[in-house]
């Protein structure tokens, strides 16, 4: 078997057999298959695809391809939740404590930002103190103990994703379906989670016990965008002082997974634990129990610029285009460009008006917290993207669930 005649093959639209894949990955782990090779192989997919059976496979391998974690040992349904990506979205951070209040044990693993997109640990790793490395009997014990802990991906977890995704993300293949699903699949399924639920923002997938709900992110979730304010802005829901529409649709998502973990639960109780402070409770015992300072998770974020946003005229909010203000988060040192970059924790947008709110002239719509004073460029920039009609209406947080 040669890697140049598989990459031929699906380059010409061919399906690889399971023993073909299984070479692939075998031999792109130990080293003897080259990056080249690989990357070659993973565009010749994001042209021609896979096919359903493939994909299964490929997820299989890639399982199978570094340590699996067994949770058997925790009492319970041990759920998970997955994202596949946002702006603005601390949704895990509410969500894990909301569902963990209700007794259901959470034992997740969560990734970082890159590009306009941010990610669970970053906001974590605002709070001083929050530890998001923990061995695998650390990670199992704590969820014993107090039944959740969220920390970042293994390094020996899923070998084939961690080598294949470096990879796609240098040659523009990240945004292949195919690609995607075996990627988020391979990590769930071995991080050993009974129940799963996929926030799909882009992209679907499914295998194993596992519902998919198919959510809006046409503009940033909740109000904020940004580590801290992200932070502070989860907060605030679990205080009863958020925005109605993200706390409607976190109390949504918990009534899916307390029912895949079988919690016969209403959305009033549901509510309660959100703003009554049984979720708030749950987090703050998991900030301490991973070492992180419970004065400094209060705090406001530090940024020395904080400039404010007005709308030119009156009308109704009808576009907030996520990608374009997380690229701007992303101008302000609040996300990455590569996995190498440094994060600037305090920066980011909070946004006073969302899309389908009503604006006169003059209106604060948003403040913008940086480092130094935006120029007349990024205010621009900033503004043009707000954009206001005559009539609009509010939109659908959840699209579509597939069970």
């Amino acid at each position: 078997m040669r890697t140049v005649d598989l990459i031929e093959k699906k380059r010409d639209g061919g399906e690889l057999s399971t023993e073909e894949i299984t070479y692939l990955i075998n031999g792109y782990v130990s080293g003897a298959i080259p990056d080249y090779q690989i990357a070659a192989l993973a565009m010749a997919i994001y042209y021609q695809g896979m096919s359903i059976r493939e994909i299964h496979d490929l997820t299989t391998e890639m399982v199978v391809s570094g340590e699996q974690y067994d949770l058997s040992e925790i009492p319970g349904i041990k759920v998970d939740k997955h994202s596949t990506g946002g702006v603005g979205d601390k949704v895990t951070i509410i969500l894990m404590p909301l569902v963990a209040s209700f007794g259901v044990p959470v034992a997740k693993m969560s990734g970082r930002g890159l590009g306009h997109t941010g990610g669970t640990i970053d906001k974590l790793e605002s709070i001083k103190g929050y530890q998001v490395e923990r061995t695998k009997e650390e990670f199992i014990d704590q969820v014993k103990a107090i039944g959740i802990s969220l920390i970042g991906q293994s390094e020996h977890l899923v070998k084939a994703d961690k080598l294949l995704y470096a990879l796609r993300d240098v040659t523009a293949t990240v945004d292949s379906i195919p690609l995607i699903a075996s990627s988020v699949m391979s990590k769930k399924i071995a991080a050993g989670a009974d129940k799963i639920l996929l926030d799909v923002t882009v992209g679907q997938g499914a295998f194993r016990e596992t519902i998919a709900v198919i959510t809006d992110m046409s503009q940033p979730r909740g109000k904020a965008i940004g580590n801290r304010l992200e932070i502070t802005e989860a907060l605030e829901i679990m205080q009863g002082k958020g925005r109605k529409d993200i706390t409607d649709f976190i109390c949504e998502l918990a009534e899916i997974l307390l029912t895949l973990a079988q919690v016969d639960v209403s959305q009033e109780d549901i509510r309660h634990h959100l703003v009554g402070g049984q979720a708030l409770a749950k987090f703050e015992e998991l900030i301490q129990a991973q070492g992180g300072d419970l004065q400094d998770l209060y705090r406001q974020s530090s940024a020395p610029v904080v400039t404010e946003i007005f709308a030119d005229e009156a009308g109704y909010i009808e576009e907030l285009p996520a990608m374009a203000f997380g690229k701007f988060a992303m101008q302000l040192g609040a996300g990455r460009a590569t996995k190498t970059d440094s994060l600037n924790y305090e920066t980011g947008i909070v946004f006073e008006k969302k899309v389908g709110d009503s604006v006169v002239q003059g209106d604060l719509v948003a403040k913008v917290y940086s480092q130094e004073n935006l120029n007349k460029k990024l205010l621009t920039e900033f503004k043009k993207n707000v954009i206001i009609d005559k009539v609009c209406k509010k939109p659908t947080e959840i699209l579509k669930i597939i069970s």
